[in-house]
């Protein structure tokens, strides 16, 4: 995910300083200015509104032609003033566009507006509650998969490690709708909570449930009664790391090479496979589909999930894919990105 471009970041604040109210209050000031040298030339001078305006015009931007018509000592003077007040309005025009440059560079306006506009643009990514050591990795697995997300943090050091690596983020509390609307909550596929805060995970759980009920919510656990509680508030899966290290252990220490070969075939790029779920959608290329159909494709079918939530393995060679189905299959990378492309079906299933 890249980070915004300095060329991006000139253009925006090139915007706000045309929007700002100290720049609309300046140009005001230049308008009467003009106004009132006109209306002066008229009444010392007589002139028409043509030539008094293009008085007043050269002589407030300092340009020095030549007068539309001979002044008298009124109308000299009157014109002394005039130019010396465009020699103010320059130099001021100078001074407010400089502060308001650096005051925009070094407060983070200008940042800030151009994530809110990337953040803006986003529709079906996910929502990443959390950056610590649990929620940068998880962070750097949605990327391997070029899947967008928003990071979600209150912490000023997570946030600006989450910069620091390309993540387009939004400051603020995760339990709050207004941060998450921020963060696109209602346009999200998808949340992950991973608060190092049981109750907290499950406050951001229920914000989100609330605000989005087609959400796809992950949520981290930190002890086994908070389990339970993140379930009631909304999370469709439930990650406990210590359990999860746990069991790895015992899996590593039973049948390593099951693990070590399932850990290469779902990582990124390490063999010329990998392991997948594809979701079978009404009328998409997988609808009818047989077992033996997906393996000349070049996808090896291991299990389907049913709507039920029932598994079956290794079914046969004739039976035929249902809408509404998920498949476990393994496959090259190839096959895998034609099977999505025919069911317009990537992305993570309930």
């Amino acid at each position: 995910m890249a980070k915004p471009g300095g060329e991006a970041g000139a253009r925006d604040a090139v915007l706000a300083l045309l929007v700002a109210p100290g720049l609309r209050t300046w140009v005001a000031i230049v308008a009467a200015a003009v106004a009132v040298g006109t209306a002066g030339y008229m009444v010392l001078e007589g002139w028409s509104l043509l030539d008094a305006l293009y008085m007043t015009v050269i002589s407030v931007t300092t340009v020095g032609f030549k007068e539309v018509r001979e002044l008298d000592a009124t109308g000299r003077i009157w014109t002394m003033i005039i130019s010396v007040t465009g020699v103010v309005l320059i130099f001021g025009t100078v001074g407010l566009v400089t502060e308001y440059l650096i005051i925009e560079a070094t407060s983070g306006r200008s940042r800030t507006r151009r994530m809110a506009k990337a953040v803006g643009a986003l529709s079906g990514h996910y929502v990443l509650c959390g950056y610590g050591r649990v929620g940068s990795t998880v962070a750097r697995e949605l990327v391997h998969e070029g899947t967008p997300f928003v990071v979600i943090d209150v912490n000023p050091t997570s946030l600006e490690r989450a910069r620091a690596d390309g993540h387009l983020v939004v400051e603020g509390d995760a339990t709050d709708d207004i941060t998450l609307r921020a963060a696109g909550i209602e346009r999200a596929r998808g949340l992950i909570s991973t608060i190092d805060s049981d109750a907290q995970n499950v406050y951001v759980i229920l914000s989100a449930r609330a605000l989005n009920r087609s959400l796809l919510v992950v949520g981290r656990a930190g002890t086994p009664s908070a389990e339970e509680k993140l379930a009631l508030a909304g999370a469709d899966r439930i990650v406990s790391p210590y359990t999860m290290a746990g069991r790895r252990l015992a899996e590593l220490a039973i049948r390593p090479r099951v693990v070590d070969f399932l850990d290469a075939a779902l990582s990124h790029g390490e063999l010329s496979f990998s392991l997948e779920e594809l979701h079978v959608t009404p009328g998409g290329g997988l609808d009818g589909e047989t077992v033996a159909g997906l393996r000349v494709r070049g996808l090896f079918v291991l299990a389907i999930l049913a709507d039920d939530g029932r598994y079956a393995a290794n079914p046969a060679d004739e039976r035929r894919l249902a809408a509404g189905e998920t498949i476990i299959a393994s496959g090259s990378a190839e096959a895998f990105r034609s099977a999505h492309g025919d069911d317009g079906s990537a992305g993570p299933r309930r």
